[in-house]
C-alpha cells in the first residue's frame, strides 16, 4: 500500500497501489470516470485514498466485464449511498443476461469448431472441411455461430 507519509501521491504510487496501468488512469481521468486530480507547482497530478478507492472500484467493475457507461452509474449509485440499490442491482443483472448469452455462442462455436477439426482427413488443403466450410458458411453446423 502507500506510505502515509507520502500523501498526496504522484501517478506513479497510484499506479502501484491499484495495479491499474498510467495511461488508463489518464484515459479514466478523460472519461469522468476518476475527478481530475490536483496538481503540484511542477505540475504533476497528485492523488489520495479516495481516489485509490474510486480507481480500485473501476478495476473491479471492469474486471468483472461491466462496460465504461455502466461503471459510470455504478459509481454515480456508490457517490449517493442513501439511494435504493435497485439500479445497481439491474445493471447486474444485465450484465449477467449478457455474459450468459457470451456463454452460449462461445458454446456453440466450441461444439462447431470440434466438429470441424473431427471431419479433418489430414490430406491436402484441397480437401480440407475447415476451408470448405469457411468458404461456405452454408455447411457451417451451427448457422448462427457468431463469436
Amino acid at each position: 500500500m502507500i506510505d502515509p507519509a507520502q500523501r498526496p501521491f504522484p501517478i506513479g504510487k497510484l499506479s502501484k497501489a491499484t495495479g491499474v496501468k498510467v495511461p488508463t488512469i489518464r484515459f479514466y481521468e478523460q472519461a469522468g470516470l476518476l475527478p481530475v486530480p490536483d496538481r503540484s507547482d511542477s505540475d504533476r497530478r497528485l492523488y489520495d485514498d479516495a481516489a485509490v478507492r474510486r480507481l480500485s472500484f473501476i478495476r473491479h467493475a471492469r474486471q468483472l466485464g461491466f462496460d465504461l457507461d455502466a461503471i459510470r452509474s455504478l459509481l454515480d449509485l456508490s457517490d449517493h449511498p442513501d439511494r435504493p440499490c435497485a439500479e445497481a442491482n439491474a445493471l447486474a443483472e444485465r450484465h449477467l443476461a449478457a455474459v450468459r448469452s457470451r456463454i452460449d455462442q462461445l458454446q456453440r462455436l466450441e461444439m462447431e469448431l470440434t466438429r470441424l477439426s473431427a471431419e479433418c482427413a489430414g490430406g491436402r488443403v484441397s480437401d480440407c472441411r475447415v476451408i470448405e466450410v469457411l468458404h461456405d458458411h452454408a455447411l457451417c453446423g451451427a448457422a448462427n455461430t457468431h463469436a
